[in-house]
Order: structure tokens, then sequence, then C-alpha cells
């Protein structure tokens, strides 16, 4: 391939998604509603589109495949034969097949070599089962008698009569033709050069949609001769067959009672028709937004400068209480309304709908709910919520572990569903929703729930617990058993779940973007997983806490309250300290033994407690004094310090030193 067609690959890969992700919901709603024509017809506007831009690109596996999946869906749209649940399943595997390519061009900048023969095989097998062989393929009746509109015959006669050539056109394309309409198009060009297209049949629109079959007809009103047209005609590949009929006088002209869509031209050339049909097509698929693409790497270099000037403007805050002067002061005011502004606008265009991730899971649930026999309804809600693109990145694969999970293991077959009284079809819900500067993903199934007693049997057999502390076990600690590396409740190993790979992939990764994991369960009911996830990774509000001669930061959506406490009030549970703090319990968390600070004894009576939060966790974090809030920018540790406990970052203070970032999930 050479560099000019290099040069489009990303453009190809991210229209090809978008694409085949409407080929995917379209298709999941024709499972349900087959007898509707109008997604029979968006089925077929998108392979139609693949086919185009992937011939263009020189792919063509990905074209031919398109190809004859348009050649079944036309047929199912000329009811020449009937959809079927047969036919569903081949176009979702022709759909995974593409998936699959784009997935190769978007890693190696090539197609794969898979020429899909199985599949194309499969097409064809049902167009020759079903396809009704006796298709009438007379355009225009012979014998000199020609039907036509009133206004058609009308312009025929006059051309007539003022000495013109009027030639009927009657163009057959080769069975093998892979861009039928492109095709179409030269043949029309061609005839243009030569005069005027006063009629086509099918009409132009139909033409351009490929909704027509090898055949079509124009007529063309010229000054050259019928050897003329036909020599310039022959030059183009792919016809098999051109009859140019020359209209007299002597033609039985018969007026037709058809609307337009016999005859759709009026003095309008197939260029500026062209240019109709692709609005039309546009207007169909609803109002599209003015959108840019733009390299991430572009956006982090952006998101880097604000960054960058949020840092000058704490250090301008730092060096205004040093120096007296409003004008200093009210320049740093400015300053941060400026850099405010302009940290939200660039937040806005990171920002993405999660409807990005939950856009793959209809699907998932089809497919696994065929897998294994169970009848689930996957309501979803919350799509339009926002999350940085970095985030959405990261949740994806967590929540497919866990549809899974709620599919495999928690959902109940329907007869044993309709045993327990409850509905035949299980049901698995998709919820997102802002709270605060977090986001929370809800996954939640009306299933047999967690079987605490087989949690704890599971755990005792691996050695992780005895019995007699599973005999202790509250529902909490049994809830975290089965987040801890390889620990699986299922009975049998299977494709889907139960390989060892549990519920601590979803926890770590989650964690790894500065989120958390929540379970409710309630045994017969269902389970309900809930996780929390930061807006966004790059700046965000923190706590700022002295502790001896150094500055570290807390999140302030993990801060819950300033305590003071005395220091007679912590007592110590078998090597845990423990403090009272509204009614309940929480554990005491000295930060400078944690973090390896020298201790130095406290005289005062009561101590500065930070109580922080990971969802229903509470802990008291012990400091020696605070300094405020900030907006602060968190920077990476580097891979070399990636991965350091109690620590997820970095920012640089207004005075140049840096401050760490604590990490709350991992210090409860």
């Amino acid at each position: 391939m050479d560099l000019d067609i290099n040069q489009y690959i990303n453009i190809f890969v991210e229209e090809a998604k978008e694409h085949l992700q409407s080929m995917n919901d379209v298709l999941l709603e024709l499972e349900k509603n087959p007898n509707n024509h109008d997604l029979i017809n968006e089925i077929f506007r998108v392979a139609h589109t693949l086919k185009g831009m992937s011939g263009t690109m020189g792919f063509t596996n990905m074209a031919n495949l398109t190809h004859d999946m348009e050649n079944v869906l036309q047929a199912i749209r000329n009811n020449e034969i009937q959809i079927s649940e047969e036919i569903i399943d081949v176009l979702f595997e022709c759909f995974d097949a593409l998936d699959t390519s784009v997935d190769h061009i978007m890693e190696n900048g090539t197609e794969d070599n898979t020429n899909h023969e199985s599949l194309i095989s499969k097409l064809n097998k049902i167009l020759n089962k079903e396809k009704d062989k006796n298709i009438t393929e007379t355009i225009i009746p012979k014998n000199n008698k020609l039907e036509l509109e009133h206004h058609v015959i009308e312009v025929v006669k006059k051309a007539i009569n003022d000495g013109l050539n009027v030639y009927k056109t009657d163009v057959i394309l080769n069975k093998n033709c892979m861009l039928k309409s492109a095709r179409a198009f030269i043949v029309f060009k061609t005839l243009e050069s030569f005069g005027e297209i006063i009629y086509s049949n099918p009409p132009v629109d139909d033409i351009e949609d490929e909704k027509f079959d090898l055949s079509f007809t124009v007529i063309v009103v010229s000054k050259n001769s019928k050897s003329a047209l036909l020599d310039s005609l022959n030059k183009i590949s792919e016809i098999d067959k051109i009859d140019i009929t020359s209209i007299d006088a002597s033609f039985d002209f018969v007026e037709t009672n058809g609307t337009s869509s016999e005859s759709n031209v009026e003095q309008v050339s197939a260029h500026e028709e062209d240019s109709k049909n692709e609005n039309s097509n546009q207007s169909h698929l609803g109002k599209i937004g003015k959108t840019v693409r733009v390299d991430i790497d572009r956006l982090d270099n952006l998101m880097n400068l604000v960054s960058e000037l949020i840092i000058i403007k704490t250090r301008m805050d730092d060096l205004s209480g040093k120096a007296a002067g409003e004008n200093m002061t009210e320049a740093i005011e400015y300053l941060e309304r400026i850099t405010t502004s302009l940290h939200d606008a660039v937040m806005k265009v990171r920002m993405v709908p999660i409807e990005r991730v939950f856009n793959r899971f209809p699907r998932l649930v089809r497919d696994l709910s065929k897998e294994l026999g169970k009848e689930i309804d996957l309501q979803m809600s919350g799509e339009e919520t926002e999350v940085d693109r970095t985030v959405i990145d990261e949740i994806g694969d967590p929540l497919i572990h866990l549809i899974r999970n709620s599919i495999d293991h928690g959902i109940e077959l329907p007869e044993e569903r309709i045993r327990l009284g409850k509905p035949e079809r299980g049901k698995v819900v998709l919820k997102a929703y802002p709270d605060g500067n977090n986001v929370v993903i809800e996954v939640e199934d009306d299933g047999r729930g967690i079987d605490f007693n087989k949690v704890a049997k599971k755990a005792i057999d691996k050695g992780l617990i005895t019995e007699k502390e599973a005999e202790n076990l509250s529902p909490e600690e049994c809830i975290n058993l089965l987040f801890l590396p390889g620990f699986s409740t299922a009975d049998k190993i299977s494709d889907i779940s139960g390989r060892g790979v549990g519920l601590d992939v979803v926890r770590s990764k989650i964690e790894s973007i500065n989120g958390n994991v929540e379970v409710e369960s309630v045994k017969n009911k269902g389970t309900k997983f809930i996780i929390r996830i930061p807006l966004t990774l790059a700046i965000i509000q923190a706590l700022l806490i002295r502790l001896k001669d150094e500055i570290y930061a807390i999140p302030l959506s993990s801060v819950t309250e300033i305590i003071n406490i005395a220091n007679n009030e912590i007592r110590d549970i078998q090597g845990q300290e423990i403090a009272l703090y509204r009614g309940k319990t929480i554990p005491i968390l000295r930060l400078r033994k944690i973090l390896d600070i020298q201790e130095e004894p406290n005289m005062n009576e009561d101590l500065v407690v930070v109580v922080v939060n990971k969802g229903e966790k509470q802990a008291g974090l012990i400091v020696d004094s605070l300094i405020g809030q900030q907006e602060i920018v968190i920077k990476s540790l580097g891979k070399y310090l990636a991965g350091i406990k109690y620590l997820s970052g970095a920012t640089i203070l207004g005075d140049g030193n840096v401050s760490l970032i604590l990490d709350v999930n991992s210090l409860i």
C-alpha cells in the first residue's frame, strides 16, 4: 500500500468502527423486530458504505464480504427472501468478521489474509436456497411502445421536433461488478458529456443507493451519433451489455400515471443528483453534530500547558502573600478565573459519553444468553454520563467481567426462576450517573445472589481461612474474599468464568484509576456491584496536610470530615488502633508511622484526624497539621517509581517543591 493510502488509515478505522457500531445496534434491534424494513435498509446502507470505504482503501476481503452481505440484504428488501433467525445469525457472524478485520488494520496498517470464504458461502447459500429466480428484468417494453410519464414524453417529443437525437440506453453490468453505483455513475458522466439525461429507470436515488440488480435504463438527448456514444461506453469496464435504441416519431408513447418514483430526472445532472442524495442520506440518519477528531496526544499536550498555568498561578498566589500590593492580588484572581475556565474547556474536550463503553454490552448479553440457554433483558441508563477519555479506556474490561459474572453466576436458568416464583426472563441493569467529582456505575442482576456459605467453604478449601474464622465471617468480609486473586465459586470451568481470573482483576483495574468497588447482595434477590471512578485523572481538588517537614496531598473527593480526637480516646484492639466516630468505630492510621517518618512524642491532648472514605469504609488519618484546600495537577511518579504503596502520584506546589499524593484506597 502506498503512502497516500497509509495516511488515511486512521480515518478509515475510526469511521469503520462507527459504522460497525451502528450495524451492531441495528442487528440487535432487528432480532427483536424482524419485520421492520427500515432496519434492513439501515444495515444495507452501512454495508454499502463499508464496501465503498474498503474498496477505496484496497481492502478487498472486507469489500467482498460486504458486497455479498448487500446481495442478501437487497433480496430481503425486494421481498425475494424472508428474514429468519438463521440469516440474522449469519449477519452477526459477518459483523464479527468485519470488526476483527478493522482491529487488524488498526494494529498492523494492513488487511488480514482472511478471505471470509465460509461466510460468503453461507450468504450465497441463503440466496440460492430462498431467492425467487423468476424475476422479470424487462425494464421498458419493446415493439416501439414506450411507457413514460407525461412530462418526459413532452421533453422527448420536443427534442425530436428540434432535430436532436434521443437514445434509450439499456446497460447490464457484469455480475462480478463490485461497486455497482460507482460504475453506473461513470456511465451517467459519460452520457452527460454527449448531451442531457432526461430519464432514468430505476431513479437516480435508487441507483446511487444500489437499489437495483445489474441493469438500468437511461434516456439521453444528444447531437452526437449513436456510434459515438457506444464507442465511449464500451471503454468502461465491468459492463456485460450495452443496447442503444434511437427513439423517433414512429414510437408509440404511452403515458403512465406514475409519480416521480418512475422518473426523477428533470433537467438535473447526475452530479447534482448525487449531491442531493448524499444530503438526503444524512438527514435520514439524523442531524450530525459538528465534530472534530483530535489526536489524544495533542489534547494531552494542551492539558499539560493548562497544568503549567495552574502551577504558576499557585506560585504567584504564594508570592502574593509575601508581597504587599492589591495589583498583584487582582492579577492572581484574574489569572485564576482564566485557568479555571481553560481547565473546564479542556476537560470538556476530553470528556466522552460512557455510551462508548456501554454500546458493546447488548451484543455481549445476547451472545451469552444464547450460549447459556438463559433469557435475559439488559436495561441501560445514563449512557450520556461523561467521563475522561483516559478513564473510558480502563473501565471496559472490568464491566465486561462483571456482566459476564452476573449472567453466568447470578441469573438462574428459566426453569429454576419459575420454580422460585421469579419472572422467566432474568434482568441485568447497567446504570451510570454523576456523583460530585465521581461517576458511579452500577451492575445489578435479579439472580440468586451471593451464597456466603458457599464462599466461606471455597475459602476454607483453598486454605485462605480456617473453619473457626469462617464461623465469624461478616457479609462484608465474605464479599472481600471474592476479590482475592484466583478465587472463584464456579463449580465447573467454562469459557465465561471460573478460570481463576476472578474479581481481583476488576478491583485492581478500578483501583489503578483511583476508583473503588462495592458489593451489595441478598440471597435469591440479586447482586449489585457499585463502581466509583473519578471524572478525571489530571487535575483535582486536594487537601494539603503536613507531616514533620513534608507536605502531602489527599484527594478531596476521599475526605469525609476533619475532626479532633483526644489521645486517650484511641484504643488498641489486637494491634489495630480504633476510635469512636459518630456512633461507630473506625480504624485510626498514624501516617508518620505508615510513611516511615520519624515519630515525635505528641504532647498535645488533641490530635488532628482527617476522616477519609473508600466507598462505605472509613478510616481516620492522624496528621501533624492542615495547610488547606488547593487545586493540584497530578503528575505520574514514572515507571521506576510506579506501584509504590500508599502513593498515587505527585504534584508541584507554589514554591516549586514536590508534594506526594496519598492513595486513600490502599491506605484503607
